[in-house]
């Protein structure tokens, strides 16, 4: 059997840094940190640490996988290679359900932040939030058909204005959150469910790095860079999260659909409110980018393994881009923006992603002592911290999830039947 055609490397470090960040900083900071908050309180900041706890382990695990085995698909492959396929297939899955919820969370996050910069009144923003939201998609995923490169450059420009507006806030906002004083830790007010519950949306905040794994086929030299590129993207994102959680705590943020934003009204500079509007949209964009790029880089990989339709595995003459699997993905996020609902696309996206990175534990337990490049207890903590977390989202939802992912595999027999007789 002939391989299939390999996307060229074209990521150095810069790049796949610069992608895991575009992919963590947007939705969650400009969007979770409040719903966190309205969950868990001041207490969010513990929240914010475990979960960053979590995504380290994973990070470190999905790093040492990509380097010993960089092809596009993550943990979907490190599943088939050191698992089987039924787990590897569970982590494709459950990453296509995650992040199509996640990217349509994003879409949607980014329609509603811009109708209210603009000042659209609420009776018009309903009708113009979900096309809005769709036309986003397909914009991007027209950016991300031009190849990996220049999707990159549009990242960086994003990711630029991004992390200005960000820290305008931080900078701006410590010291007011100080001087209010809400920054103590009252155990009274300790809700532990509550503060696991936020710990778990917290987790998919983080969890973009997954990214640079997704996309290792075309990363140059990716022993070194993933593991390099991983580490950079969690340290920067661990300290914006914890010092933006910092200043939101202290100014009282609530949750909505622009919560950092309300926050800034507090700033006394006039034009506050506007430079984090101006931030979360380029965030938004940012994330969206990025899973789209992820996505269909997945969608390439169960199409190689004939767990989806093969003709979603072709590239482009140049083999720089899976046409067809970008045009796929791009559809079904825009489909899904039509729900309109950014709390049940996102606390869905916290129990699939949890389940996807529980998978790649198991697999990071099964490398050798050659392989290994970070202690074996990281797998072993990764994988607990998954599925403790991945069952304090509301009921309904994991509920849901364990539904598509019996139909999932049940697609995969029949789909894999179908392949082995033809």
């Amino acid at each position: 059997m002939t391989p299939p055609p390999q996307l060229k490397r074209q990521l150095g470090l810069v790049g796949a840094t610069t992608t895991g960040l575009g992919s963590i900083i947007g939705t969650g900071v400009f969007v979770s940190i409040g719903t966190a908050t309205e969950t868990a309180g001041s207490w969010v900041l513990v929240a914010i640490a475990l979960a960053a706890f979590v995504a380290i382990c994973n990070g470190l695990n999905a790093a040492q996988l990509a380097a010993n085995h960089s092809v596009s698909g993550g943990a979907y492959e490190y599943g088939y290679r050191w698992l089987n396929p039924q787990w590897g297939f569970v982590a494709g899955w459950t990453f296509l359900l995650a992040k199509s919820a996640s990217a349509a969370t994003a879409a949607l996050g980014f329609a509603g932040y811009l109708l209210k910069a603009l000042g659209i009144g609420s009776q018009l923003e309903a009708l113009l939030l979900l096309p809005l939201a769709a036309g986003a998609v397909v914009l991007l995923t027209l950016v991300v058909l031009l190849g990996v490169q220049r999707s990159q450059w549009v990242n960086l420009v994003i990711l630029t204005v991004t992390l200005a507006a960000l820290g305008f806030f931080v900078v701006q906002g410590l010291p007011l959150a100080i001087a209010q004083g809400r920054l103590r830790l009252d155990p009274a007010t300790l809700d532990l469910p509550s503060t696991l519950r936020a710990s778990a949306l917290m987790f998919v905040a983080y969890a973009g790095y997954a990214r640079i794994a997704v996309l290792g086929e075309e990363v140059i030299a990716p022993r070194r860079t993933i593991p390099q590129a991983m580490a950079l993207t969690l340290l920067g994102s661990m300290v914006l999260y914890g010092a933006v959680g910092i200043v939101g705590v202290g100014l009282g943020i609530t949750t909505g659909p622009a919560p950092l934003e309300t926050a800034a009204q507090q700033f006394p500079i006039p034009f506050s409110p506007q430079v984090l509007a101006v931030g979360a949209i380029a965030a938004m964009l940012g994330v969206l980018l990025n899973l789209i790029l992820g996505l269909s880089r997945m969608v390439l990989a169960l199409a190689r393994r004939r767990d989806f339709p093969g003709f979603l595995a072709q590239l482009n003459a140049k083999g720089t881009t899976p046409v067809a699997a970008i045009l796929t993905v791009g559809l079904a996020i825009a489909l899904i923006t039509l729900t309109g609902n950014v709390k049940s696309t996102w606390s869905f996206s916290a129990f699939s992603v949890l389940i996807y990175y529980a998978v790649t534990n198991l697999a990071a337990l099964q490398l050798t002592k050659e392989q290994l490049l970070f202690p074996r207890w990281l797998a072993i903590a990764g994988l607990g911290a998954c599925l403790f977390l991945a069952f304090w989202v509301e009921w309904q939802i994991w509920l849901l999830g364990l539904g598509l992912i019996g139909l999932g595999l049940i697609w995969q027999f029949f789909s894999q039947r179908r392949s082995s007789s033809s």
